[in-house]
């Protein structure tokens, strides 16, 4: 199929990232291919290659990103990634090089490209890319990553324990999964950029930065577990408690090492 696919004169890279690219992978763990083009393929092209090796298929999907979306025929899921390699690049160099900082998975892209494993890359330009962000961690993006997620969590006057507490208050189960939601991507944000690593997305946060953070709030995977089990109680105290026991181990952190 990749052998196909290099043929297309739009693709100029074809990489394999996510877990089968880094090594965490397991049974049921989809393949994801990111496709560097530089204009769009056909989507009658599309269906006819990936339609020989698919049992079930849907071309064009857009919920994120440009994807093609599938399972083989040895029933394991395939996401191929459609990205122009000029817009890509311009989105990483925002991040690494300007300093701009997102709410939450602030350099997942930054780790997809450094991380991702080269299959194919007609003229080199992948290649470049992956060496030009091959850096130290930027201490101006450090900062802003830190300052932009605490304000998010708890310093700002809509921020998201504030938001949490009045959900639970409300009764209002639904708010509170939502907001705690997004609690934890800032949250991981910035015991990810405290460790001056960039965040690999949104699966098997805990253990990863477990294996790859030095710098870790006390009772770091207890404290998390805590306010999963104080989410949807019938009192409101228990997940205020929870989410200021991480805010407060979270704070100390960014206290001694920011």
């Amino acid at each position: 199929m990749l052998a196909q696919m290099e043929e297309w004169p739009q693709v100029e890279a074809i990489a394999l990232g996510g877990s089968r690219a880094t090594g965490v992978d397991d049974p049921k763990s989809d393949y994801d291919f990111y496709v560097y083009i530089s204009e769009d393929v056909p989507e009658e092209e599309r269906r006819r290659v990936f339609g020989e090796y698919c049992k079930r298929l849907e071309i064009g999907n857009s919920y994120w990103e440009n994807e093609d979306n599938g399972t083989l025929k040895n029933g394991v899921d395939i996401d191929v990634v459609w990205r122009n390699l000029d817009y890509f690049t311009g989105e990483v160099a925002a991040v690494v090089e300007g300093g701009r900082a997102s709410n939450g998975y602030t350099t997942s892209l930054w780790h997809n490209l450094t991380t991702c494993k080269i299959l194919f890359d007609r003229n080199g330009r992948l290649a470049a890319a992956k060496e030009r962000f091959a850096v130290d961690y930027p201490d101006q993006l450090r900062h802003n990553i830190i300052e932009r997620n605490m304000n998010l969590l708890t310093r700002a006057l809509p921020a998201y324990d504030r938001q949490i507490s009045k959900a639970a208050a409300r009764g209002d189960i639904v708010a509170v999964n939502h907001r705690v939601a997004a609690f934890l991507e800032s949250y991981f944000d910035v015991i990810f950029a405290l460790n001056r690593q960039p965040n690999p997305g949104e699966k098997r946060l805990i253990p990863q930065a477990l294996r790859r953070c030095e710098l870790l709030p006390e009772g770091f995977r207890t404290n998390l577990l805590m306010l999963f089990a104080s989410m949807f109680t019938s009192d409101p105290h228990d997940v205020d408690a929870a989410v200021k026991t991480l805010v407060d181990g979270l704070e100390q952190l960014v206290d001694e090492h920011e």
